[in-house]
């Protein structure tokens, strides 16, 4: 490419290439002007051979005002400036060609004048223009105000750090909610590599909470994104990205449930005002351990508040299985769905001495003294047995005896703990859950203790049970 000279520019494509009626000349003007940066060009003399509408609107002066001179100075650069910007945009002319397919540039700070007298600091780029013979025929400077050129190359560093080692782990998806970035810390947060993420819809990497992560992108795109941070428990989907640290939640075998404090940005195109969006990005933080701590903390308040409201109820009442009952009863919130009160009788046998909140099959007897055929192994003459809690899920929980045990048919998981009052074993309380809650943990084993303490401490006052 050569530079063209007012009179006579230098075509960038061939006349066959063209539209029919429209020129070399009309073409690279729509180019330049088209371009979002300003631009202009010099050929090896220095003389201004194309001026672009950006150029004009930063500094005033027109194309028929700019083009054809030679230099910058007395007009465009104080005289005091022109030698040294003149020969530091001309430098390009005698650098070293790059390798090929990469072309050279090289930046440059310095003031310009505006037409109406102003100075203008600039960043510009310089670049030789080489003929097919490689040789320089001129060189053209791109270049926009400093600070607009820094708020652009500020933002392209936030994208690289956020992209790179943030503290905060980020993941762009596109329209379709496809994953076409993420970062170092987003990719282990759900137990990919970047590159296993790319291109993936993200139900491929996420189970539960996909349908509020996905509604709070989809509003997101439509530009009304949430006004603050969200919390939002995501459950991956890889196998082997299991936590004992958190506990067991109620999710598949090896997947753990993450709380992920959650922001989202809609992409918009800075160049083309009005086009539709170019994605979201999804900014978040894993704060599974904190708000797992937060919920310990406000679960064992409740706790240590229903078992003084027991205490204080069973303290007025006269009957000791009622006494005991209601520490059942308070239990049972939030905790699980049915607790069963089983005592020693005087044959050994266990006795279901209360259900609460309720008799769960239609029998002929009433529920009040009626002896309990459990099978051996069962859960709670295991607990009995051995003097210790025993926790168990399926199996003996579903077993074909249900009826004659008087659980629950939905039962799931059991938690059986042993009345022990004076060195005595006096019964076991055996609290249940139904498929839909999680398996009783050690804190919930703990918690049963402490019930059944103040059930036997009640069954011993009135002498209720046997022992064992």
């Amino acid at each position: 490419m050569t530079i063209p000279s007012e009179a006579q520019p230098a075509p960038l494509v061939s006349a066959a290439d063209l539209s029919p009626g429209v020129s070399d000349e009309r073409l690279l003007t729509a180019l330049l002007d088209g371009s979002d940066a300003a631009l202009f060009a010099m050929d090896t003399d220095g003389r201004v051979t194309h001026w672009n509408r950006n150029a004009e609107r930063l500094l005033g002066w027109t194309r028929e005002q700019a083009v054809g001179r030679t230099g910058l100075g007395g007009w465009a650069v104080r005289d005091a400036d022109a030698a040294d910007v003149g020969t530091r945009l001309l430098a390009a002319l005698t650098a070293p060609p790059g390798p090929p397919g990469v072309t050279p540039r090289t930046a440059h700070e310095f003031p310009l004048l505006r037409r109406d007298g102003g100075r203008l600091l600039v960043r510009a780029l310089t670049t030789a223009i080489r003929g097919a013979d490689g040789r320089p025929s001129g060189v053209y400077v791109a270049f926009g105000e400093v600070h607009a050129q820094l708020a652009l190359e500020r933002g392209l560093a936030l994208s690289d750090a956020l992209l790179g080692d943030s503290t905060w782990a980020v993941l762009v998806a596109d329209a379709d909610l496809r994953t076409v970035a993420a970062n170092e810390r987003a990719a282990r947060a759900m137990g990919l590599t970047p590159v296993d993420m790319l291109g993936e819809p993200l139900a491929e990497f996420c189970g539960e909470g996909l349908d509020e992560l996905e509604c709070a992108l989809e509003r997101t795109l439509a530009g009304q994104p949430p006004e603050e941070p969200i919390e939002l428990w995501v459950t991956p989907l890889d196998e082997g990205l299991g936590d004992d640290r958190f506990g067991a939640p109620a999710t598949p075998p090896g997947a753990q449930r993450r709380c992920l404090l959650s922001g989202f940005l809609r992409l918009g195109s800075p160049t083309a005002h009005g086009a539709a969006p170019l994605g979201v990005a999804w900014v978040f933080q894993d704060i599974t351990r904190s708000r797992r701590a937060a919920q310990e903390s406000a679960r064992r308040a409740f706790r240590d508040s229903q078992l003084s409201r027991a205490t204080r109820a069973a303290a007025e009442c006269d009957d000791p299985v009622e006494a005991a009952q209601l520490h059942l009863h308070y239990a049972l919130a939030g905790f699980s769905e049915h607790a069963l009160l089983d005592v020693v009788g005087d044959a050994a046998a266990l006795i279901r001495l209360a259900e609460s909140p309720g008799a769960f099959h239609e029998v002929s007897t009433p529920a009040h003294g009626v002896t309990v055929r459990y099978a051996q192994g069962h859960p709670a003459l295991q607990a009995l047995e051995r003097g210790v809690t025993v926790r168990a899920t399926g199996g003996a929980a579903r077993s074909v005896l249900a009826t004659e045990h008087r659980w629950p048919d939905e039962a799931e998981h059991a938690l059986c703990v042993v009345l022990r009052s004076r060195g005595r074993s006096l019964g076991v309380v055996t609290f249940l859950r139904g498929a839909g809650r999680r398996a009783f943990d050690r804190a919930d084993a703990a918690y049963g203790e402490d019930v059944a303490l103040r059930v036997a401490a009640a069954l011993d006052l009135g002498g209720v049970a046997g022992d064992r």
